[in-house]
């Protein structure tokens, strides 16, 4: 039985991204799994099965409502355009020229904490990259 679904993002460094997506999601971090205290303690449990020097970050939606988010920190880059994205929504009503204020008043936002746009759908939404080019959209 499916009990929620994470996403996993392969990044170059976690503690960068996981900066930007708290910025830019309302994301904080994920504590570690009880009874643990650390994330360290928690991953000694695995007797260095998974200690293969890479560094990772976990955040989580402090609402609830959003998946988690895990960052692992992988050795080769990035090459392609994402198969998945994240879309990131404005709230509020009001009139199409209201809510696109709000969106371009997000992308700004977004694009002074690390963000490049990449294309924008003038009226409905814009194509972004996180600090390592990670696609997502603003709408």
């Amino acid at each position: 039985m499916l009990t929620r679904v994470d996403l996993t993002m392969d990044c170059a460094n976690p503690q960068l991204l996981a900066a930007f997506w708290k910025t830019a999601a309302g994301y904080v971090d994920e504590p570690p799994p009880p009874p643990f205290a650390t994330r360290e303690d928690w991953l000694a449990q695995f007797d260095d099965e998974f200690d293969d020097g890479m560094d990772a970050a976990w955040l989580h939606d402090p609402t609830g409502v959003a998946p988690r988010l895990s960052l692992l920190q992988v050795p080769e880059p990035k090459t392609a355009k994402n198969r998945l994205h994240l879309d990131l929504r404005v709230s509020g009503e009001g009139t199409p020229e209201d809510r696109w204020s709000r969106v371009m008043s997000e992308v700004a936002r977004l694009g002074a904490a690390g963000a490049a746009t990449l294309q924008e759908f003038t009226g409905h939404h814009v194509v972004m990259a996180d600090p390592e080019g990670n696609e997502f959209c603003v709408a």
